[in-house]
């Protein structure tokens, strides 16, 4: 009888320690990328207004949230550390490539990027557009600097990992988290210099909402992304130049002129109201497409689309209607469309789909 019971308390132990490592091992597997921003900056005072982006490391971001150990097992990499004000191409690519070298890694189960707020609207798209899994990736970022009193950042983190170790998330494209918040890469955008509440998703609302790590879902993507696109960064070195020309009342129709003087080979008005502009302008857009440039039609607006045909005659002109991507997303866009066609009804047909 005693052989039998120390037989069973035997096995018992064997279960319970089994039990706790396979708890262990059910842990996803995160990595954070840190590319710098407010997120990670600092300031002589936890008071100012003033501070200088990308001052902090991402290991002393993640020493700064300690229960991220109780969501999943994490480990980062810094791959840039500036201002996003100064997020270009170059960084934009090394990041898509190293994100997708991690997906594709078995013991990764997502990723997590840390970045400014000025530019997270495109670098998201971006990703969204050439990331090559259906594992989530998370790009989190800050209002306050990292020093600051009632800093954002450090939830901003805990809920971003929460949201990419959640398998709900899959599927969903890339997603935004910030001030409790699950934006979808497309169609997000900032619309305050200063509020903490700066981020929305005008057209088609919300992916869902976070609260210290707790998920609620609302929706999937309506548009085509990551895995399913069928733009990649394999190959890519460098991408096509394509500048934003903002139109206001009496613009000077020579900034669409400049544009094309100096290189660029996709040009995106900031239109007023429906994507239009002045007569002028309109001279200036016929004589770029002439060139062989693309012209793509955006708005200023906050939201609402830009449809074809509406006020200006896209198919008279050659251009191409946004849709619902405000300026800053349609450069993106036209980026990596122009390196497969400048054929103006072959990009609005990717501005359709994308």
């Amino acid at each position: 009888m005693h052989a039998n019971f120390r037989l069973l308390t035997f096995i018992s132990v064997l279960i319970l320690s089994f039990a706790a490592q396979s708890g262990e091992t059910m842990k996803a597997n995160i990595v954070i990328l840190a590319t710098g921003g407010t997120i990670a900056g600092a300031a002589a005072t936890g008071t100012q207004a003033g501070y200088s982006s990308g001052q902090v490391g991402v290991q002393a971001l993640m020493e700064a949230v300690p229960q991220l150990q109780e969501l999943a097992n994490i480990r980062g990499e810094q791959v840039a550390n500036v201002g996003s004000q100064d997020m270009d191409d170059s960084i934009w690519l090394q990041l898509a490539q190293r994100t997708n070298s991690l997906l594709a890694q078995d013991d990764v189960d997502g990723v997590v990027i840390t970045h400014g707020t000025d530019t997270i609207e495109e670098t998201a798209y971006f990703l969204n557009l050439v990331v090559d899994s259906n594992k989530p990736v998370v790009m989190t970022a800050a209002m306050r600097p990292a020093t600051a009193l009632s800093a954002d950042g450090p939830l901003n983190i805990f809920n971003a990992v929460a949201v990419a170790a959640d398998p709900e998330a899959a599927g969903r494209g890339v997603l935004v988290v910030i001030n409790d918040d699950i934006h979808g890469a497309r169609g997000m955008t900032k619309t305050s210099t200063t509020d903490v509440q700066t981020f929305v998703s005008a057209e088609r609302g919300l992916m869902g909402a976070t609260l210290y790590g707790d998920n609620r879902w609302f929706r999937h993507p309506y548009r085509t992304h990551t895995r399913d696109s069928t733009f990649s960064v394999d190959d890519l070195g460098v991408l096509p130049r394509v500048d934003v020309i903002y139109i206001s009342a009496g613009v000077s129709p020579d900034l669409v002129d400049a544009a094309v003087a100096n290189g660029a080979k996709g040009i995106v008005t900031a239109g007023v109201g429906n994507g239009n502009m002045t007569g002028a302008a309109v001279a200036a857009v016929a004589r770029a497409v002439k060139q062989g440039v693309v012209v793509v039609r955006s708005t200023r607006v906050t939201s609402g689309t830009v449809g074809r045909k509406v006020e200006i005659d896209d198919d008279a002109l050659g251009t191409v209607a946004s849709g619902e991507l405000n300026p800053a997303q349609s450069r993106v866009l036209l980026k990596l469309v122009l390196t497969k066609t400048r054929d103006p009804a072959q990009v609005q047909g990717y501005f359709d789909k994308y």
